[in-house]
């Protein structure tokens, strides 16, 4: 069958068409997506505003017609850290549906990071072994740990590079002292849960997906996306440790001419290295590899294994 996931994200809308079966490899057919930011589009009382609220109709509005184009048979809508910590979410959430027909289905932080954990699980294998996955959203940081399909401990917090962007680097290049106090405000956010990992032993293999980490895993030397998912991409510690302080000196039209770095991802790019340079150093990850699975596969993937076996 054909499927859509509509993944209603704090940096994009994007729908991603797979053909898939049980027990078979999702294949992508098509990719559709448009620049929302909406962890940028709260107000002061955390709200999403009027406009972004329409924006968002629109862009999902758009999704359907091309979901329609491609003879999807079912969409999967979820949304995750953006919507779920409006202070409006609920009135988003009825205006999208009378709008739309989309009930989107709000992700817990928790689910998110099970989902990403299971589809790395499902591309890396059982070979693997003890897993620790790291994905870093528009909105929160997603950081889950295990053995099985499903993540033996699972952590959401709220370091996404959107976020944070917005938060805390007004500038452009940011002022150095924002730059030092976001990275103790992450590192300090990280360190409280370190201890709970670590309790768990340490992983066979350590795993970081999301756009982030591929843009990050491009300047750092790694493969371009046009060369195939197959190929495996490293980021190392030290890599990130020579690149954050030039990133975080770069403007932003500097930045976007980086290889891999989107124009619409730069702006966020040094906070997003803010919290994988973190991570990394705090759990103690010399080098991790960049999984092409993340969220949006965890959700079809799960859905296939609740459909009957043909």
């Amino acid at each position: 069958m054909r499927l859509g996931v509509l993944d209603v994200g704090s940096n994009t809308v994007h729908l991603l068409v797979v053909d898939a079966h049980p027990g078979a490899r999702p294949l992508p057919a098509h990719s559709h997506k448009a620049q929302l930011r909406l962890a940028e589009l709260l107000d002061a009382d955390g709200a999403i505003g009027p406009a972004g609220v329409e924006r968002l109709i629109s862009v999902i509005k758009d999704a359907l017609v091309a979901a329609e184009d491609k003879g999807v048979e079912d969409v999967l809508p979820f949304a995750t850290s953006a919507v779920r910590e409006a202070t409006n979410a609920d009135e988003v959430l009825a205006r999208v549906a009378e709008e739309t027909g989309v009930s989107l289905t709000v992700l817990s932080g928790e689910e998110e990071a099970r989902l990403t954990f299971l589809a790395a699980r499902r591309w890396l294998g059982w070979s693997a072994g003890r897993l620790l996955v790291l994905d870093i959203g528009g909105g929160s940081l997603e950081i889950a740990y295990g053995l099985d399909e499903d993540p033996a401990l699972a952590v959401s917090l709220p370091l996404g590079a959107g976020r944070l962007t917005a938060g805390w680097l007004p500038g452009d290049p940011p002022e150095p002292t924002d730059v030092r106090a976001l990275r103790r405000h992450v590192r300090a956010q990280i360190a409280r849960i370190v201890g709970d990992f670590n309790r768990l032993g340490p992983p066979d293999h350590v795993v970081g997906t999301s756009k982030t980490f591929k843009q990050l895993a491009r300047i750092a030397g790694a493969a371009r996306s046009a060369d195939g998912p197959y190929i495996t991409r490293k980021l190392s510690l030290q890599a990130m440790e020579e690149w954050v302080p030039k990133l975080a000196v770069m403007p932003t039209v500097q930045r976007a001419d980086l290889p891999g770095v989107s124009e619409g991802r730069a702006s966020q790019l040094v906070a997003g290295a803010l919290v994988a340079e973190g991570a990394m150093d705090l759990f103690g990850v010399e080098e991790l590899e960049v999984c092409p699975w993340a969220l949006r596969e965890g959700v079809i993937l799960r859905r296939l294994d609740h459909l009957p076996t043909p």
